[in-house]
């Protein structure tokens, strides 16, 4: 064996080992297309790098073992938080364990973070809706229990009050990320509305089936009777007639510098950057908003 051509990322024994601490709220899982891209492109960023990538479990019934002893159990170097509850006692004690940690769409002090920005996008998509004539705008939300969703509603409001737009009782609805079923019978529930939204933002892009569905089953058309908008900006949707007017997010790029940062706290923790990485989001113009 010639032993200058030796990669040590190829021998099992000293390949180090990244975890991944997943639960978004709909539990949905992997079926979740937002994050199952951030995660796609945490993986082959970290076995690129000689990583291996591990799912922390979660608890299990008659299994007392904290997050953090779990970690150390099976041998995880360091966890990327990419998880719906981050005020979770068991998250925090990982947080705060002193295992290298780096959260998406979430900031720990002292943790480095990937996010999106969201007070961007949903300032973009309140202006687009405003620039076609839209004055009555509700927005249905991801549940409340995030930095993200709040950071959505705030600046939800505060767009609405800087253009003098009064949001109305009832047009701003708690939901849940991707949720095609909640979404449906709130979207319903809004078209009923004595004076009813002209456009309704979603929570993501995935509920907007569920939007579809409300506005077949009250015989409106889309976008000529009602306006939707989504967030995220998966693929499917814009395969969709009309396309959906939405927010892309920069997934790839998300899930490739976590692991990055990741890496870095592992191996360089002395010199590793702690501070978050706030990533671009792009308005997508779609056909579901109507110029009224």
């Amino acid at each position: 064996m010639n032993e200058t051509n030796f990669d040590p990322s190829t021998n099992p024994a000293l390949r180090h080992n990244l975890g991944i601490l997943y639960q978004e709220e709909s539990d949905k899982g992997l079926a979740h297309p937002f994050f199952v891209l951030i995660l796609n492109a945490f993986k082959d960023e970290a076995e690129a790098r000689g990583y291996d990538v591990t799912f922390i479990n979660r608890p299990v019934e008659g299994d007392p073992a904290t997050l953090p002893e779990q970690c150390r159990r099976r041998g995880v170097d360091g966890v990327c938080l990419v998880c719906g509850d981050f005020t979770s006692p068991r998250v925090k004690e990982l947080a705060k364990s002193g295992i290298p940690c780096v959260s998406v769409d979430h900031i720990f002090k002292g943790l480095p973070a990937v996010l999106s920005d969201n007070e961007t996008g949903l300032q973009k998509l309140v202006e687009y809706a405003i620039s076609m004539g839209h004055t009555r705008i509700a927005f249905i939300h991801g549940h409340n229990n995030s930095i993200v969703t709040r950071t959505r509603i705030d600046q939800f409001n505060n767009t609405m009050a800087y253009h003098d737009l009064p949001v109305l009782p009832g047009y701003v609805a708690e939901g849940r990320y991707h949720d095609i079923g909640l979404t449906r019978r709130l979207v319903c529930e809004l078209l009923r509305l004595q004076e009813r939204p002209t456009c309704i933002l979603l929570p993501d892009d995935m509920t907007y089936l569920g939007a579809q569905e409300a506005a077949r089953e009250l015989g409106l058309r889309i976008p000529e009777d009602i306006s939707f908008a989504g967030y995220d900006g998966i693929p499917l949707t814009q395969m969709l007639t009309p396309r959906l007017t939405t927010i892309r997010q920069d997934s790839g790029s998300m899930g490739r510098v976590a692991a990055q940062k990741l890496i870095d706290l592992v191996e360089r923790p002395d010199e590793a950057s702690r501070k978050p990485r706030v990533f671009p989001v792009e308005l997508v113009e779609g056909g579901t908003i109507a110029r009224v």
